[in-house]
């Protein structure tokens, strides 16, 4: 064994050691030590450097977003049991439908954090992917890469395996985060949950890093289903792998001693390390699992025990608004400072004016608060009106920039129409300069913000008078990523006209929207001029969107950032088409599930250039539904309603010529 395996075994096995066992048996001296030797030996030999060498936890530049990818199973949610009679009629549904087979249950700890699911090859970490909507989720790998607790190479004979769990953040790495944010005078976090969360899908994976992470495994699978013949078997092989698995854990013979756990670690609760809403509980027989079987929405062989929210009394001292990044506008209640559970709450949202009417609360009120999950604060009721009392009265003009203020009817949000104010002008920059719209590449979140911070854009337009000099001034920002992105921006002036619509970030005008303005209107200014019964002219244009563009332009600042745009030279006119004659005109059609050689904006880009219609949902007025791999629900309605199934192989004739 050369000297560099030698040493990566021993970094190893002390970071098991501290980040697993959390049995240290070096000082962080000694560690450091052993590290910088194993960094000189690579960094004079870079052949010797390994993805999953322990050098290699860090590294690399931020980057500009998140790949969404499938998982190799469906990550599923569970039934809650809010109290001690929901549990047992769970255990009676289970006893029913196993009959006289013996059984028993697995206990863990419902840990509060983000659901992670790590894919290992040859033994070594691949993929990570969040939970995302449970069929897919974000690869989030370099950030994961950084969680000590996260092994890059695992112990054992098993070489491809899956290994899911939750992200948490200690509550002790929790206070130390909010005082370094407060020493540097930023606001708190409110809760471990949103900060683990966070810290795991920022786009610098040297900010996670430093956030102290632990990841607790709970499921083994292999090709995507267990990979054991119990739980508690796949929970026993994670452990000797080296994975962090929750050791507050219990085989149940029966409901009796699953209750008794839940209520041991109810009391226990506010001296664990780590925020916990409740207790899982799981067949633990596999085959069992799989003869329980599943619900339409959850497994019938697990159930998540969830404890009561905790409570409070306290005083509303203030109401003021919050601005959100979409321009939403937010009241916040301002708390007389109470300890719930052992965190101090000071704020919480109350949503919006109908909330504060449902609620009767004004400051000056003695109120309830809740952290609801354990973890969100949130006023549940007025105890006691006070004396005095300020009611609320939501502010016509907009706290951060003075611009109107507008709450359409049927709506129950107030939002800021001035697309470049302050507080919302790192979301609309984003979105401006996304893929689908202006596409200008390099131009990520870590920049936007950069750029917001240095003052250099205070709105869309600002960014056609950036110079080479003045990005490539920026950290991490060297000449050839700020050619990069001046690249992109000068491209972006050629981008058809739907696109500019769609980057104004005009309130439900979306791509969709966008594109039938500009085929009807011909250019910007037309829709501009444009009053509400013209608008609706434009297809798929009814009231709510028409009102809303017209709110929009009304606004003096949003039109100034349109001329500048004008003068800068972008796209302000648009050719119209007519496909009133292509063969897919007056049909509309509705795509679900992966198609074998068209991704899905190809298949409706086609689509709408034989002038059919695209819809994102089923009704008795779809015409066809494009049914590729993995379809889920819109098949099962389409089938119901008796629509027609096309698969790609059939579609693609009817794009050159519409079939008899």
């Amino acid at each position: 064994m050369s000297k560099v395996e030698q040493l990566i075994d021993k970094i190893r096995h002390h970071e098991y050691l501290y980040h697993v066992l959390d049995q240290p048996q070096l000082s962080d001296a000694e560690y450091d030590a052993l590290m910088r030797e194993l960094q000189a030996l690579e960094h004079a030999d870079p052949s010797l450097i390994t993805p999953d060498s322990p050098t290699q936890r860090v590294g690399g530049a931020p980057r500009e977003g998140f790949v969404k990818l499938r998982h190799s199973s469906p990550m599923l949610s569970l039934d809650n049991a809010l109290n001690e009679a929901e549990l047992r009629a769970f255990d009676q549904r289970v006893r029913d439908l196993l009959g006289d087979e013996p059984f028993q249950y697995v206990a863990e700890l419902k840990l509060d954090g983000l659901s992670l699911a790590a894919q290992y090859s040859d033994r070594s970490l691949q993929l990570a992917l969040t939970r995302g909507d449970g069929a897919e989720g974000e690869d989030v790998t370099p950030n994961a890469r950084t969680i000590r607790s996260l092994p890059l190479k695992v112990r054992g004979d098993r070489p491809q395996f899956e290994a899911r769990g939750e992200v948490v953040m200690p509550n002790a790495a929790f206070q130390k985060l909010n005082a370094d944010r407060e020493q540097e005078g930023l606001p708190r976090y409110a809760n471990p949950r949103n900060s683990s969360a966070g810290s795991l899908r920022v786009l610098d994976p040297s900010i996670t890093a430093n956030r102290q992470l632990d990841f607790y495994a709970y499921f083994l699978l292999a090709d995507g289903r267990p990979a054991c013949p119990s739980h508690w078997q796949s929970l026993d092989e994670l452990a000797a792998m080296g994975f962090k698995v929750n050791p507050a854990r219990q085989l149940c013979a029966n409901v009796d001693e699953l209750i008794a756990f839940c209520q041991r670690y109810a009391a226990q609760r506010e001296t664990l390390p780590f925020e916990i809403d409740g207790v899982v509980a799981k067949v633990d027989s596999i085959p069992q699992q799989q003869k329980l079987g599943w619900t339409a929405k959850f497994p019938r062989w697990a159930i998540a025990f969830k404890y009561p929210a905790r409570q409070a009394e306290t005083v509303v001292e203030k109401i003021d608004i919050q601005v959100g990044r979409t321009g939403a506008l937010t009241p916040v209640a301002h708390l007389r400072p109470v300890a719930v559970s052992g965190v101090i709450v000071s704020r919480s949202t109350l949503h919006n004016e109908d909330e504060i009417a449902r609620l009767g609360v004004a400051a000056g009120d003695c109120v309830v608060i809740e952290r609801s999950g354990d973890v969100i604060p949130k006023v549940i009721r007025v105890v006691r009106q006070g004396d005095p009392r300020t009611p609320f009265v939501m502010p016509a003009e907009c706290p951060v920039c003075g611009s109107s203020v507008s709450r359409p009817e049927g709506e129950v949000v107030s939002r800021c129409l001035n697309s470049s104010c302050p507080a919302r002008l790192k979301e609309s920059i984003a979105h401006f300069a996304a893929r689908p719209l202006l596409d200008i590449a390099g131009l990520g979140d870590v920049l936007v913000e950069q750029l917001v911070k240095a003052n250099l854009v205070h709105s869309v337009a600002d960014l056609y008078d950036l110079t080479l000099e003045q990005l490539a001034g920026l950290e991490r920002m060297g000449t050839k990523s700020a050619e990069r992105v001046l690249t992109g921006i000068a491209r972006s002036k050629t981008l058809p006209l739907p696109r500019v619509i769609n980057g104004l970030g005009i309130p439900f005008v979306g791509e969709r929207t966008a594109q039938f303005l500009a085929e009807h209107f011909g250019s910007l200014d037309a829709i501009h001029q444009s009053d509400e019964a013209q608008l609706m002219q434009a297809e798929e244009v009814g009231p709510k969107i028409a009102q809303s563009i017209l709110r929009w332009f009304a606004e003096e600042r949003n039109w100034a950032v349109v001329e500048r745009l004008r003068a800068a030279g972008l796209v302000f006119t648009h050719q119209k088409i007519d496909r009133s004659g292509g063969p897919l005109a007056g049909l509309t059609f509705v795509l679900t599930g992966t198609l074998p050689t068209l991704s899905r904006e190809a298949a409706k880009e086609q689509i709408e250039a034989a002038g059919g219609k695209v819809s994102g949902s089923v009704s008795k007025k779809t015409s066809y539904l494009v049914a590729g791999e993995d379809a889920g629900s819109k098949l099962d309605k389409a089938t119901q309603l008796g629509i027609k199934i096309l698969s790609e192989a059939k579609l693609l004739p009817m794009l050159a010529k519409l079939e008899a």
